[in-house]
């Protein structure tokens, strides 16, 4: 796939989550972001180093900022199963506006021509570090 431009209407795909009543679930992305402006920002890695030092706490740091300008919903996706990424989430206990969703089999990186092959350091399928700026689909 080429990659995403502006203007472009990116690919649906199913990501799952535990709600706040800890319950599991899976929602399309088009369904997260119809009607919205959303922030999607992918990740390689649960509690990796950058990722978990400068990628995510500056989402959740400047949350507020975005939102004031017009942003619904910032969503971060990673190729890690729901129970690491509510691991994770929970993590940073600061955090009001960032959901994390989990794209555990990589499919929906897969969809979006993310995706980063790491297998020969062990750590198999995982996203591109990417940061696009979704106008309502």
């Amino acid at each position: 796939m080429a990659p995403i431009a502006v203007g472009n209407v990116i690919p649906d795909g199913t990501l799952s989550y535990f709600d706040d009543k800890d319950d599991l679930q899976s929602v399309s992305v088009h369904s997260l972001a119809a009607g919205k402006k959303v922030i999607i920002f992918g990740v390689p890695g649960a509690f990796t180093p950058t990722c978990s030092l400068k990628h995510v706490p500056g989402f959740i740091e400047r949350a507020e900022e975005l939102k004031s300008k017009g942003v619904d919903d910032i969503l971060l996706v990673s190729v890690n199963d729901p129970f690491v990424m509510k691991a994770w989430a929970k993590s940073y206990p600061e955090n009001k506006h960032v959901k994390f969703l989990a794209d555990g089999l990589a499919k929906y990186t897969h969809a979006l021509g993310l995706e980063l092959d790491l297998g020969d350091k062990g750590l198999g399928t995982r996203s591109r570090s990417a940061e696009e700026i979704i106008k309502a689909l």
